[in-house]
């Protein structure tokens, strides 16, 4: 098997392989050169936003010696964290466990190393199987592909057409702020900073740039009225169970639409009600003060953008009354997510990397990749090689496979006990 991508999915796959006893010769490939997790997100007080017990094992075996537990136990953490008056752990603490893990269990991992084609062919024997070639110029053959890639970054129109380092992904945030800070070094750096957005990571990134830099102006245009708090009622939150994923997974397209929206607000266009209370309080005390610097602008949409090497130029409408401002920034941190597959303007067909086999695989009546319920792609002839996705599934299989960490674990059984059956 060949492993594209080492994040958190494909390291529970990792450890599920190992615990599980299932003896495959199995090779990752993984672009950064280090193990690492939101490595452009390490904001100071910033948390994750599960239950720890969430990790990359413990739902699937709660004895793992790779749970998020034992990681502090061995590094001597765990009554110091226990004590710590917070419901998450930082993203920091979360972020040195998954380099932990995936120092710990035992996997071939290529670091460092792009895969740059994917296609089919037949090995020595004549048997079926894809070959990969990596950025150093080597070719892997391997009779299963799993793509644990994460999710390509969503950059909106008009953004999507300018190439400028003062407009960037959240991806990118903690480098592209480096580029800045040396682009604005003999000004005394930004003087305002506007984020788009209206997610948790949008309300984390406002906050972090009024305290990173706090004599500038922080802009947050948000599309909808306002910031919204998340749904994080208990009821909605069996979203993340295995048995909804199975009751999602059911579901015709009609339904499946219906239900994303309800279920929305527990993951997308929202923040937690800590980080709003925050803001809220900064806002008020700017405004006590009579020095504001941080505003939240609703209603939002921005519809021209002008970037040159003195800054970014925005034209914005309010959607609600038709005004339009103008609106001079330094830097634009695009805070707008990322694609899930489908047909939709905001979605992708098929994951970037394997575009060049897509056609060798089938599709529902409404342009959806037809995934089973175990992961793997259903393709047009029986002779195709198997192609799992690993955390790539939203559409088909619902919140709980939306990139974080609440199914993890019990997908990576999935999909272990699947790559046993079909390769062993």
């Amino acid at each position: 098997m060949i492993g594209i991508g080492f994040g958190p999915a494909n390291i529970a796959l990792a450890v599920a392989l190992e615990e599980e006893g299932y003896d495959l010769d199995v090779r990752f490939v993984e672009s950064r050169p280090e193990p690492s997790w939101q490595a452009a997100m390490m904001l100071d007080g910033s948390d994750i936003q599960n239950h720890p017990v969430r990790d990359l094992v413990s739902l699937r075996n709660p004895r793992s010696r790779y749970s998020f537990i034992n990681f502090l136990f061995e590094n001597g953490r765990l009554l110091d964290h226990l004590n710590v008056p917070m419901e998450f752990p930082l993203r920091k603490e979360y972020a040195q466990y998954v380099s932990w893990v995936a120092g710990l269990v035992p996997a071939h991992v290529d670091y460092g190393v792009r895969v740059v084609g994917v296609e089919r062919t037949t090995d020595d024997a004549g048997e079926p199987c894809y070959r990969v070639t990596t950025s150093d110029g080597e070719t892997l053959l391997g009779r299963a592909l799993v793509v644990g890639t994460g999710r390509s970054p969503f950059v909106p129109e008009p953004f999507d057409t300018v190439d400028s380092p003062r407009v960037f992904h959240l991806t990118d945030y903690l480098p592209a702020l480096e580029r800045l800070d040396a682009l604005a070094a003999d000004d005394g750096g930004p003087r305002s900073v506007t984020v788009v957005g209206g997610s948790q990571s949008a309300v984390e990134l406002t906050l972090d740039l009024a305290r990173r830099y706090p004599r500038a102006q922080v802009h947050t245009l948000v599309r909808s009225l306002t910031l919204r708090q998340k749904d994080t009622s208990p009821f909605s939150e069996e979203g993340y169970f295995p048995e909804f994923t199975e009751y999602y997974y059911r579901a015709p397209r009609d339904r499946k639409d219906a239900i994303d929206s309800f279920m929305r607000l527990t993951n997308y266009s929202s923040a937690d009600g800590d980080v709003l209370r925050e803001l809220y309080r900064l806002v008020y005390e700017q405004r006590i003060d009579g020095d504001q610097r941080v505003f939240v602008r609703g209603s939002r949409q921005v519809r021209t953008v002008d970037a040159d090497e003195r800054g970014v130029r925005l034209t914005v409408e309010e959607l609600n009354t038709g005004e339009v401002e103008e609106l001079e920034t330094d830097a634009v941190v695009l805070a707008t997510g990322f694609r899930d597959l489908g047909p939709g303007p905001h979605q992708e067909r098929v994951p970037a990397l394997i575009r060049s086999v897509a056609d060798d695989f089938r599709f529902d009546d409404h342009g959806y990749l037809e995934v089973e319920p175990h992961y793997e792609v259903r393709p047009l002839d029986a002779r195709t090689p198997a192609l799992f996705l690993n955390g790539l599934c939203e559409s088909t299989h619902g919140i709980g496979d939306a990139g974080s960490f609440s199914l993890l674990s019990l997908r990576a059984k999935v999909i272990a006990e699947s790559l046993w059956k079909r390769l062993a």
